[in-house]
């Protein structure tokens, strides 16, 4: 943690959108009076507000007596004397009811043929695989390791290691062999769920190879079988005695199979988080309080309906497809949209075509998607979302980053028609759901704010003595109080837990890493992780405010902003940009650069002008989209890029964007 905590807020948004009449009227939470009433109800007594949820919204082998032990803080129980089974709370639930032979899953594959499975059929699906696996002889606490494609296998592999009690570690298909062993390794897993090949964009990759290269490298003694989906039929190299088909593992085996009962407190998974120093974080879950707040969030962030068509587009790789895909949807009995392929394949009104067309009336995705959308839609009229009926659509959601407000407008504009509120949703891999976020029926929006807190959520802005700052000043974002859907520990490392998430600083409050501000109103501003926090010539600016001023530029489609170490001004800013048109050259570059700096100027003022932009047909993303900022501070500062970049979806972007203007 750093000494220095003022950070500058830079950016100002005086836009304000009040919740539309018709989403107040029938919301799960209605109006901002409901909204101040359930935060009193959490704020007067926050144990019995989370207790009255627990026993509300969960269906209970054994009822708990105590929500909350705080005896071995920061490691926090909740609900731990009771016992459950989050599958059966997500599926067996609803077998006795008409959700029963709703559909749960409209699967639509690369290719785009479609599949509906209804919540009885996932069911048996479900409860075959876990038969299978038991036959085997896996039992509850052991650990498996899941790298499989965006599928409903992917869904039922997940299901039916929560229904054994089988603690499950997703690793996201874009990984190379060199992160899943070390990913098995770390959680000494006994399986290995997997598929022969994934297809996205209408290539086939390769997995079950790469399962075989990260075994090989040893360490993995722990691993007894490898279960392979044929996924496309690719001849693969063969283990016997190891390696068995997933419809061989099912064949044969019966439809139903008991949920074990799980104390409240058993891990769910362990999901791999990058850390600052390069080495993956396991961060663990647990059953009962990270079910139920996926749950809770479904209802009040999504308002979750009965009739409800959503669509999470995230990978079941991250954390938010575990809360927002495998969990919270099916706990709440939705019916979901769930996706193989990427938005531009086979062009770039895929998603808008899939809303149409599978009438979606809640739909989630990432910034960076919307971002490089606008960019394609404003290029090639024929996939602007304009050409498509989106009129289901009554909920728009963004994640992973903040959204900033120029996307934020478009998003409103072009696929919501000015009659859908955009919930850009603040949380993390450790906080487990939603954190600060609006709620549609409630709370007035302003572009690029996350707004306020969900009830129960006591979220700050402190500086490095945990004192909170005065409103419109950056500091840390911290939460006050444990909250039942958060981190456990860091599986292997409670030190590093520790010390990377209560401080005593800090007077033992999680801090979230992100820099944050309040405005006069309340409302929450990320501002960017606090290492993205740079130091030009006195002034502490966080980039997300500077990209933010650099997207709103009518040339601009993409934009990210890092430092890299200067002698006049301490640290420079550093702007990698991704133009609506084609990449400029020579004299046409340098005069852009100039004009983006100059806009910069008079947006911010002369302080924020980055010292360097250079431009690419894109910027270096993750397979899920994420920017790798990381990579972009080393070509920054010119240095050889000695990292991994196997999970990237375009490596060669690098070479392009290390050419200064």
């Amino acid at each position: 943690m750093s000494a220095e905590i003022e950070i500058e807020s830079v950016l100002v948004e005086n836009r304000v959108f009040p919740p539309f009449e018709n989403l107040v009227k029938h919301a799960n939470i209605s109006g901002m009076d409901a909204y101040r009433a359930l935060c009193d109800e959490a704020d007067r007594d926050p144990e019995a507000f989370w207790a009255r949820l627990g026993r509300e919204n969960l269906v209970w082998a054994k009822p708990f007596t105590q929500a909350l032990d705080e005896s071995q803080a920061p490691f926090f129980h909740w609900y731990a004397d009771g016992e459950m089974n989050v599958s059966a709370n997500c599926l067996d639930r609803h077998l006795n009811t008409p959700v029963a032979d709703k559909t749960a899953i409209i699967f639509e594959s690369d290719d785009g043929k479609v599949e509906h499975v209804t919540y009885k059929q996932l069911h048996a699906r479900v409860c075959e695989f876990a038969n299978g696996i038991k036959a085997l002889g896996y039992k509850a606490g052991q650990r498996a390791v899941i790298y499989m494609p965006m599928s409903i296998e992917a869904v039922v592999a997940m299901q039916a290691c929560a229904r054994l009690g089988i603690i499950h570690s997703v690793v996201f298909g874009g990984f190379s062999s060199k992160s899943l062993h070390e990913r098995i390794v770390d959680v000494e897993a006994v399986l290995v769920i997997t598929a022969d090949e994934q297809v996205r964009g209408g290539k086939k990759i390769p997995l079950k190879p790469a399962v075989d290269e990260a075994i090989g490298f040893g360490g993995c003694e722990s691993v007894s079988k490898v279960i392979v989906y044929r996924r496309t039929g690719t001849p693969v190299s063969w283990a016997e005695g190891r390696d068995l088909w997933m419809h061989e593992v099912c064949a044969g085996q019966a439809q139903t199979c008991e949920p074990v009962a799980l104390s409240g407190e058993h891990p769910l998974f362990i999901l791999y988080t990058s850390g600052s120093t390069g080495k993956p974080k396991g961060v663990q879950h647990s059953t009962a309080g990270y079910l139920l707040w996926s749950l809770m969030t479904m209802k009040w962030t999504f308002d979750a309906k009965d009739d409800d068509v959503y669509w999470c587009t995230a990978d079941v790789g991250w954390v938010t497809g575990h809360t927002y895909i495998t969990y919270g949807p099916l706990a709440a009995g939705l019916t979901q949209v769930v996706f193989e392929g990427v938005p531009t394949y086979p062009d770039a009104g895929r998603f808008w075509d899939m809303i149409q067309r599978h009438k979606v009336t809640v739909f989630y995705t990432a910034p960076t998607a919307i971002r490089s959308l606008i960019k394609l839609a404003e290029s090639t009229p024929a996939v602007h979302p304009r050409e498509y009926d989106l009129r289901s659509l009554r909920i728009l959601g963004s994640v992973g980053e903040p959204i900033n407000p120029e996307a934020w407008m478009w998003y409103y504009k072009q696929v919501g028609g000015e009659r859908c509120p955009v919930l850009d949703t603040w949380w993390q891999t450790e906080t487990g759901a939603h954190m600060i976020t609006p709620l549609p029926g409630a709370t007035p929006l302003k572009p690029g704010s996350c707004t306020l807190p969900l009830p129960g959520i006591a979220a700050a802005v402190v500086d490095e003595t945990g004192e909170e700052v005065e409103r419109g000043k950056g500091g840390f974002l911290v939460i006050k109080r444990p909250w039942p859907s958060m981190v456990r520990t860091i599986w292997g490392d409670p030190e590093r837990f520790k010390k990377s998430y209560f401080p005593p600083e800090l007077k033992g409050w999680y801090l979230a890493g992100d820099g944050a501000q309040r405005d006069s109103d309340g409302y929450f501003w990320i501002m960017g992780r606090i290492d993205d926090v740079l130091n030009v010539s006195g002034h502490r600016l966080g980039t997300m405010e500077v990209e933010s001023v650099l997207v709103a530029h009518e040339l601009v489609a993409e934009a990210a902003v890092v430092g890299r170490p200067d002698e006049t001004t301490g640290e420079a800013l550093v702007a990698f940009v991704v133009l609506k048109r084609p990449l400029p050259q020579g004299d046409e570059a340098v005069a852009i650069a100039k004009q983006l700096r100059d806009w910069v100027g008079k947006e911010i003022g002369p302080i924020a002008k980055p010292k360097d932009i250079r431009f690419g047909e894109n910027l270096p993303k993750t397979r899920s989209g994420k920017i790798m900022r990381r990579l972009l501070r080393v070509v920054a500062k010119g240095e050889e890029i000695t990292q991994d970049v196997s999970t990237l979806e375009n490596p060669a972007i690098l070479q392009q964007l290390s050419q200064s203007v």
